[in-house]
Order: C-alpha cells, then structure tokens, then sequence
C-alpha cells in the first residue's frame, strides 16, 4: 500500500519516520515539487494513497473527493486550518495531527524574536554588512509585559520562558475565561493596551475574520512590538506596515503569512523580522513531529483495518 508525503523535507534530518513505514510494507510516495502542493498536484500525489502524512497543501472537500483511496490524514503540524474536517468526516476519513512535539520549538523562536526585536540585533547586522558601524539603543525584555492570544500549548510554554526572564505575562483566549495561576486573563481590548509585546499563538477564525484587523492593531500600545508564529491571514499585513513604518509599533517579527512565499512590502521595513514558515524546524522538534506523524497515521490504519 501506498503512502503519500507531502511536506517537502519529511525525514530530511532522520530516516526514523519511514524506517516505521517500512517495518509495516508501507511504501511512501513523496512530494516531487518541493513547495506545498496545488489542490490538483495534491490530487495526483494521493492517487491510489491510503494514507496521507500531511503539510499545508488544501486538502479540500474537491481533493477528498478525488481520493477514495484514502482513509488516514496525519497532519505533520499543529494547524488543521488547510483541512476539510467535515468533508473528511463525511467520507469517513481518520485524522490527526502533532499538537505536542512542535510546542518548544515554536515557543524558543518566539523568544528569539522578542530578544532580536528588542535588541535590534539582525537589523544592526545588516548595516554592518552593508558597511554601517551604527550602534543602536535597545531595550531589555525583563520588566516588559508580554501579551499572548490563544493560550493552548504553545501559549503557555511561551508564557513560562518570558516569565522566567523577567516578563508579566497576561493573556486573551476565549477558550479560557479565568486567570492561569499567576497570568492573568484580559478581554482582546485590554491585552492590546496593556501588552509591550504582543505574541500571537491562535488558529485562524473559523469565518476566516482576522485576528489582528486595522482597528485592533491601531489600539496595540504605542510602541509596541508584535509577533506572529502562529497562522498566516490572521493580520491585517497592510495595516502591519502602515502602523511600523509611521512608528506606531516599534516592529514586528513574522513567520507566516496569508500568502506564501512572502514576497510583499513587509520586507522593506528594517523594523521587520520575517522567516519563511520555520517555526517547527529545530532538529530535535522536527525528529520528534515526524515520527509521531507516521505514528498516527499508521494507528489510524489499524482503526480502519487497513494494516
């Protein structure tokens, strides 16, 4: 039986994940392209697939549909966004995905961006490359108060590594309606006035609203920083740049955005951090994801009685 792999670097740093294919017969497929698929290169790669270890590619109810063979989704990930969950019910697909092994990861590079945010770190280091020896005030992170949306797993680890450097902590989520131990929980309004720093980490809205909308963002606190390492096309990136370039917000570090690659207006503004969808990628995190990715999906065959 065939198995389908879309992320483009699935077992790039370990060959763990398809040694457990292989243990079982399984043969894996493999994305030719090396960039997240179209709906119709997805359909081809699933041709005659029964499982599927999952990237961003739109797994739609068009793509489902196309695929009879296919009863196992593992999505190599937290994010289920690109994911028809009632189109695979309805066909009675099986899916899953990694919520835990990406969690440190993501929280270490949120971290990284606040001291490079704060500190000016990679902007000074282009300058110097270009032949500038400017030497640029900072600012520390201790006594700064670090504003979280969504407060899952991810959130919460993020909590726990600023309030060990000196950071208040408070959150907005409205999956959770009292106080966490020592954070507090805010309404959105006050946690964009109060926050210095501005952490997102929350799925994007099932009506596909922003999270970060003009108005919000012109509400943040002047001079604030903000980051996003959670969802693309949850920000207003227009607005982003407008606020940032006229010094409304300090700056800003990205890792996902609504359309990728990235390639918009955001990387003209020195203030701006941006990474290309990297947020899971440490060795050990990305080790750990894909072989529990192979992992569900080789339990959700035996669910389905395919092996």
């Amino acid at each position: 039986m065939k198995i389908a792999i879309s992320t483009s670097s699935f077992a790039k740093f370990s060959d763990a994940p398809l040694q457990l294919l292989q243990e079982r017969g399984l043969e894996p497929v493999f994305n030719p392209h090396g960039r997240a698929l179209s709906e119709d290169e997805a359909i081809e790669l699933l041709r005659g697939c029964v499982g599927l270890a999952a990237g961003t590619e739109p797994l739609t109810a068009r793509v489902l549909e196309a695929c009879p063979e296919l009863c196992v989704i593992s999505r190599c990930g937290v994010g289920m966004d690109n994911v028809d969950l009632e189109a695979a019910k309805a066909r009675g697909i099986i899916v899953h995905n990694t919520p835990d092994a990406p969690t440190r990861a993501v929280a270490e590079l949120t971290l990284g961006y606040a001291l490079d945010l704060l500190r000016q770190i990679s902007r000074m280091d282009r300058e110097m490359r270009a032949g500038q020896w400017q030497k640029r005030m900072g600012n520390l992170l201790q006594g700064k108060v670090l504003g979280i949306v969504g407060f899952g797993r991810i959130g919460r680890a993020v909590a726990a590594l600023f309030a060990a450097l000196g950071c208040s902590v408070c959150f907005y989520d409205p999956a959770v309606t009292q106080d966490c131990g020592e954070w507090s929980c805010l309404s959105m309004d006050e946690l964009l006035a109060r926050a210095d720093i501005l952490s997102l980490h929350t799925a994007r809205p099932r009506d596909g609203s922003l999270v970060l909308d003009a108005g919000r963002i012109s509400r943040m606190k002047k001079r604030a920083w903000l980051i996003n390492a959670a969802r693309g096309g949850i920000i207003d990136e227009q607005a982003l740049y407008e606020a940032v370039k006229s010094g409304a917000l300090s700056g800003a570090a990205l890792d996902v955005y609504g359309k990728e690659p990235y390639s918009g207006p955001l990387l003209e503004l020195p203030e701006v951090i941006c990474t290309p969808h990297i947020g899971s990628y440490a060795r050990e995190a990305r080790i750990a994801m894909e072989v529990e990715t192979i992992a569900n999906l080789l339990g959700g065959l035996e669910q389905a009685g395919r092996v």
